[in-house]
């Protein structure tokens, strides 16, 4: 809770690289570094998901009943669902033009505007694409509250006090509301993917989808575990307004980044994307449960204790990146990247493990908003562009205030 991001990495220093034995909220942990200990935690023989989440993080960030949640067959059916929704490269690119869209739209009006604050901006221009495109009714003037909302499920639940209220509020609400148009959209389609009754809800569209996805068991999920997933879909969307307030910040301290992403470049932007995932500080460990009692590296792991992957540790381990406090996008030119060497979304397959399926829908609105930033004229004013590494999730503090009212030759 002092330490945030440093904690972990530190202990693991300490201890020379060998896993450490330490408690989490009271509970025993074993925490784990490197690119074996990747593959070893996203075996589910080793570990295992069910019970693992605390409650404040399934009241907050993922929700109760979410597929973060399930192991075995049970997982495989519900990832399915992801898996088609957002892996789908049609679906992919879909969602990038329309985030594409309201961004230019966006960008028009805030040089209207003396200055803006990024993150926040480029929230609401998330909200509105992902609702556009999952197929979710949203005026104009919600936009704003349900953006606000996904954010403080992100920003709180790491957190004590007002901050994780605030998350914990915001999930609640927004449970009830997708409850409601969940039940809309099976009477909609007669709870028949083959009937279409009307057009609110389009065939093909996620938030259907999801209304109409039948467990391992073959039946509908509950309408308050559908309203979880549909939230597991939107929310990580518009959480990569943070991965865009990082790219502005890159984009201020090296802005040599810039020149090369207005070349047009998709594998230099592609490239830019990771070392941003890379380089900025996100999730700083993932945990699960120890399937049984475990040995690794000569430590035993008891059966039910937790297992923590060092995440923000292992993106900036010298022996995996050469001179890790440096941000080079190079580094990931003309080279695939390994399913256990970048883990900013989790490791392992996303088909059959629990990386998130969303990490191709991030990495291309990455590199598209990148590239929009690089390509529009802005001043940055005087403000406070520190980024704490005490708070989880961290951001640059004054959230990147930026003015387009600035002479076109500037």
């Amino acid at each position: 809770m002092t330490k945030g991001y440093a904690w972990l990495p530190d202990r693991m220093r300490s201890s020379g690289g060998s896993p450490v034995q330490t408690r989490i909220l009271g509970r025993p942990a074993t925490a784990v570094h490197g690119r074996e200990a990747v593959r070893f935690f996203y075996d589910d023989q080793h570990v295992r998901r069910r019970s693992a989440l605390p409650g404040p993080v399934l009241d907050t960030l993922f929700g109760r009943g979410a597929v973060h949640t399930l192991d075995g067959h049970q997982h495989l059916a519900r990832k399915a669902l992801f898996m088609s929704l957002l892996k789908n490269q049609g679906a992919v690119a879909r969602l990038t033009e329309l985030v594409g869209a309201e961004w230019d739209a966006a960008a028009r009006e805030w040089a209207m505007r003396p200055a803006v604050e990024l993150f926040t901006e480029s929230s609401r221009v998330l909200t509105r694409a992902v609702c556009d495109w999952a197929g979710i009714p949203l005026g104009a003037a919600e936009t704003a509250e349900l953006a606000d909302d996904l954010v403080a499920m992100v920003d709180g639940f790491a957190a004590i006090g007002p901050r994780h209220l605030k998350a914990r509020a915001a999930r609640a609400r927004r449970e009830v509301w997708l409850e409601a148009l969940i039940r809309t959209a099976r009477a909609d389609a007669g709870t028949d993917p083959g009937t279409d009754r009307g057009t609110e809800y389009p065939a093909g569209s996620p938030l259907r989808a999801v209304a109409l996805h039948r467990d391992d068991s073959g039946r509908l999920l509950d309408s308050h575990t559908a309203a979880v997933e549909v939230l597991n879909i939107i929310r990580p969307t518009v959480a990569v307004a943070w991965f865009v307030t990082f790219s502005a910040h890159a984009l201020e301290r090296w802005p040599g980044g810039r020149d090369a992403l207005r070349r047009g470049d998709p594998a230099y932007a592609e490239a830019f994307a990771h070392e941003v995932r890379r380089f900025y500080p996100f999730v700083p460990f993932v945990g699960g449960l120890a399937a049984g009692e475990l040995r690794w590296q000569g430590v035993v792991i008891p059966e039910g204790s937790l297992v923590l992957l060092d995440v923000y540790g292992h993106q900036h381990d010298p022996d995996l990146w050469p001179h890790p406090y440096t941000f080079r996008p190079e580094r990931f030119l003309g080279r695939s990247v390994a399913s256990d060497e970048l883990i900013p979304q989790g490791g392992g397959d996303a088909a059959t493990g629990h990386r998130c399926p969303g990490e191709d829908i991030t990495v291309a609105l990455l590199a598209r908003l990148s590239t929009r930033l690089a390509d529009i004229n802005y001043l940055v004013p005087p403000q406070d562009l520190s980024i704490s590494l005490r708070r989880v999730p961290t951001r640059p503090s004054s959230g990147f205030v930026m003015s387009l009212r600035v002479p076109s030759d500037a």
